[in-house]
């Protein structure tokens, strides 16, 4: 959350000449309702099957980046499901980042709390390790989007020389 994992998304897809397609966006668009509506009427373990259907079935199975909500690769099994469908990168940046960059906008239901910031670093202490699990690892801290961009598409060219489906 807040890492920029769809500005990075779009601009890596377009560089690649692939699709991008932003999980959050397809499942507000299916459900006709935006995620923080979805988490206030029918709960965030709703929200969490919805994820998993659109990984499952929501998208391409070939030509495309998907960027995933923050949450996703936490839940049981997903990370060995995300790791079938096709390379994945984790980006990461600095709690204070993303407490600066996710202070503006209202629309994340996990941070309509008492205390934002301390519900940022708690989620990080929690996923952190299983996002070093899930795949490769790029800090957003500090650099460019295009050097992050370039580095997230040779990660993905190299990564995809050695998945096998």
């Amino acid at each position: 959350m807040g890492v920029g994992k769809s500005a990075f998304g779009r601009r890596a897809a377009r560089e690649l000449g692939l699709r991008f397609i932003d999980s959050d966006h397809q499942i507000e668009k299916e459900q006709g309702k935006k995620i923080h509506e979805i988490f206030a009427n029918e709960g965030e373990s709703h929200f969490r099957i919805l994820e998993r259907q659109f990984i499952e079935y929501g998208h391409p199975e070939t030509g495309c980046v998907v960027s995933c909500g923050g949450g996703l690769v936490v839940e049981p099994g997903m990370k060995e499901l995300l790791k079938q469908k096709g390379v994945v990168i984790c980006l990461f940046a600095s709690a204070e980042s993303i407490i600066e960059r996710t202070s503006r906008n209202k629309g994340r239901p996990l941070l309509n709390v008492d205390d934002p910031a301390a519900k940022v670093r708690e989620l990080l202490k929690e996923r952190e390790p299983i996002y070093m699990e899930s795949g490769a690892c790029i800090m957003t801290e500090d650099r460019t989007i295009t050097e992050v961009v370039r580095h997230i598409i040779r990660t993905y060219k190299a990564s995809k020389r050695s998945f096998r489906k």
